[in-house]
């Protein structure tokens, strides 16, 4: 029994003198550290070349226990290289006009929207198509939504068939860029080209694209011809405020369908 307890007491010791040993070590530790922390700032307030270096060495190691990050500038001007996006005000004023009455009704953002009417204007001369006839099939077609698909596959602003104009979108990259906006545009205007081209007039190969397949609704070209004729009015207002004393001249003659363009295919 006395040996026992004359264990039980020599642990209880030990115990004690471990825990009093450590807590004077750590007692002592904080002090040493406490002291090492103000020297470290007395030798930087009297050296400043030693609280540079201090900086400097710091940030660096700081650094290099970051992980990677995937943006860098380069990277970031690359992104605003891809964005297709532009400023309206730098258009031609009937262009800017149709863009904001666009924007406005379709509740798209005028940036990426003046973007795709250049294009239209650009695309419209060269194929020989009326710009505001473009971009009227793109307002009935999508929406203005360059992610639009339908049912039947119809993909895009102009809701293209990618599988019936795969070799117009492998000189674009292939399928995929169909749901690009300006390859949209451009493969969607080369199919209308085309179509008007062989059935001799715009108004039949406008047809003809209605039906390419026929996924439309039967009133397809009057919302069409509808949307076309509001867009020329708001291209018209600007061309008539721009005639001095705010009245437009004589109107040249024009046909509600243009003549049809010549045999040739456009560049995409």
């Amino acid at each position: 029994m006395n040996l026992f307890l004359n264990s039980w007491k020599a642990v209880c010791l030990i115990a004690s003198d471990t825990r009093a040993g450590f807590v004077e070590i750590s007692r002592n530790g904080f002090a040493l550290l406490g002291l090492v922390v103000v020297a470290f700032t007395f030798t930087l307030a009297i050296h400043p070349q030693f609280q540079s270096m201090a900086q400097v060495e710091l940030m660096a190691w700081l650094e290099a226990r970051q992980l990677p990050s995937p943006w860098s500038p380069a990277a970031g001007y690359a992104a605003l290289q891809r964005t297709t996006a532009g400023d309206p005000l730098d258009l031609p004023a009937e262009q800017a006009s149709v863009t904001y009455w666009l924007s406005r009704k379709y509740n798209v953002a005028p940036e990426p929207l003046s973007v795709l009417v250049a294009e239209a204007f650009d695309l419209g001369e060269r194929a020989q198509i009326s710009p505001t006839l473009i971009l009227s099939i793109m307002a009935i077609e999508s929406n203005f939504n360059p992610y639009a698909q339908s049912t039947l596959g119809g993909q895009g602003l102009m809701q293209i068939q990618p599988d019936l104009q795969s070799q117009k979108l492998d000189s674009l990259g292939g399928a995929l860029a169909s749901f690009d906006p300006l390859s949209n545009l451009r493969v969607g205007v080369s199919v209308l080209h085309d179509l008007v081209v062989t059935h001799g007039s715009v108004q039949a190969g406008l047809a003809a694209y209605a039906q390419t397949p026929p996924r439309r609704d039967n009133n397809y070209l009057d919302r069409v011809l509808q949307e076309e004729q509001r867009l020329t009015r708001v291209a018209q207002s600007v061309r008539q405020a721009r005639v001095p004393g705010g009245v437009a001249g004589p109107k040249p003659p024009t046909s509600r369908w243009p003549v049809a363009p010549k045999t040739q295919s456009i560049s995409l």
